[in-house]
């Protein structure tokens, strides 16, 4: 371990050195802490980072850009395309997995501090009758489009899960799986790994001492993933896996489709080395970031950045002209990934955020500012969409695959009962579909409602594993011509009563 006299040296090259004010007040156990912290933190980088901290949190905005729609031939959509084509692209994704070449990279670096937890938010219960978490949705979604892709061509394949966790959630998340046995994955085919962490930096560019024996870290945002996939060489696990295609999405979307064949089977139509998913906004205002073409190469404007004039801009057909909102839910080959860990993401540009951190004054008490005081420097994964050389979007409904969990339920959106509720409306449709009628508790038959307001409880209960059903297929067998009272469970072993 690093010596006082190396780190303090070290410090000192960085203009930091304040971090040890507090070191000869402490005790043995959090001396050791603080330097084992200190340690890895390379001086002319430290340095750079909070210097360029200050710098950018003191720049003037940079003048408006060059804003264009997508071009229209760059843009697929799931529900105007024709049945047929489709089921090509359905196909092309199938024959991919079945090949062993996709993988799905997880982003789970953040907390879930906004939903009032202190735990990482994949473990979070949303209050389905199952009490599944999102990890556990997302882990049988692989499981059941595995299955799907096998059985179509006759063959076993895998799905490798990568999961880039924090400092905040590698343990957390790493014993959550163990204890809930890699929900029946082989645990050779999740690989977790951390991103980097950054000290939060005052406005006059010293790091934060959140404890007297700890600076205040951050992860680096979710476009630290390209630093972390050369740091744990992960590139080189999926080349030697086979992996030609990775689908990369955020934690908190309840309804994401994990290794979705129709988005994968697009791309690689397409010719794309980078593709975004895609929904179209409700309404102008809606604080979402839009991919759209900016100073010539697509990329992805946070809504705070267009002007609400820009944001109401209308096409002639009255839609949006700006209205392809971002979903974190990317598709990237494998080679695309290699060049911007190798030449482009140094030329990534860290956003500014201005957050109010806790931190010990010179007397050593914790202050908790009622103002932001620090900043936080973060990348973002959709930065590296400027570098693709066929970049492409492909839209999808939003009732069908957009929910995110960001908020705790005192929120108005984006919060538990949103989720949950977006996840049973999904599978009460579904059911619906498939033929299912539903009865009242005194066995009356029950109005369908397959279009219900987005704020309205679906009229029944109605949960459907994914290991069922990934996107509603495979249900006439055991729903049609069938009735049913709240709730419906419909599970492998519900399946297996229902099964003709």
């Amino acid at each position: 371990m690093a010596s006082e006299q190396d780190v303090r040296a070290r410090l000192q090259r960085a203009g930091q050195e304040h971090l040890l004010r507090f070191y000869a007040e402490l005790a043995p156990g959090p001396r050791a802490a603080l330097l084992a912290e200190l340690a890895p933190l390379e001086p002319e980088a430290l340095r750079a980072h909070c210097e360029g901290a200050a710098a950018a949190a003191a720049r003037a905005p940079a003048p408006p850009p060059d804003l264009r729609p997508l071009p229209p031939e760059r843009v697929g959509s799931a529900s105007r395309s024709d049945p047929e084509t489709r089921r090509l692209w359905e196909a092309e994704g199938f024959r991919q997995i079945a090949l062993n070449k996709v993988a799905v990279l997880l982003l789970a670096g953040g907390q879930g501090t906004r939903l009032g937890v202190a735990y990482p938010k994949g473990m979070y219960q949303v209050g389905l009758p199952s009490q599944k978490t999102l990890y556990q949705l997302q882990a049988e979604r692989i499981r059941r489009v595995e299955q799907l892709a096998g059985e179509r061509h006759g063959t076993r394949c895998t799905v490798p899960w990568y999961i880039m966790t924090s400092e905040f959630t590698l343990g957390p998340t790493a014993k959550f799986f163990k204890e809930h046995d890699f929900f029946h994955l082989n645990p050779d085919n999740v690989v977790m790994f951390e991103q980097r962490m950054l000290p939060a930096v005052t406005f006059d560019g010293k790091a934060i001492l959140e404890r007297r024996d700890k600076v205040a870290m951050a992860p680096d945002g979710n476009g630290g993933l390209y630093r972390a996939l050369a740091d744990h060489r992960i590139l080189e696990d999926m080349e030697r896996r086979g992996v030609e295609y990775v689908h990369v999405y955020c934690v908190d979307n309840i309804l994401v489709r994990v290794a979705d064949p129709v988005f994968i089977g697009f791309c690689v139509l397409q010719g794309a080395d980078c593709g975004a998913k895609v929904v179209e906004k409700v309404y102008p205002e809606e604080p979402v970031g839009m991919v759209c073409q900016m100073d010539g190469v697509p990329q992805v404007v946070e809504y705070s950045e267009l002007s609400p004039e820009t944001a109401r801009l209308r096409r002639p057909d009255g839609g949006l002209l700006y209205n392809t909102g971002n979903m974190c839910n990317h598709l990237f080959t494998r080679g695309f990934l290699q060049v911007v860990t190798r030449e482009f993401e140094p030329l990534l540009k860290p956003h500014v955020a201005r957050k109010k951190v806790p931190y010990v004054d010179e007397q050593g008490n914790l202050i908790k500012p009622l103002q932001p005081n620090g900043i936080k420097m973060e990348k973002f994964v959709f930065d590296v969409f400027q570098f693709a050389k066929n970049f492409v979007a492909f839209e999808v409904l939003r009732e069908e695959e957009f929910s995110p969990l960001k908020n705790a339920d005192s929120a108005s959106k984006d919060n538990p009962s949103t989720a949950r509720r977006a996840l049973l409306t999904q599978h009460y449709r579904w059911a619906l579909q498939a033929g299912a009628r539903f009865l009242d508790a005194r066995g009356a038959p029950l109005p369908e409602l397959p279009s219900l307001p987005g704020s309205a409880e679906p009229p029944v209960v109605c949960e459907i594993s994914p290991l069922v059903s990934y996107s509603g297929e495979g249900l006439e067998m055991y729903l049609r011509g069938r009735e049913f009272q709240s709730p419906l469970i419909l599970d492998e072993d519900q399946v297996r009563a229902l099964r003709p």
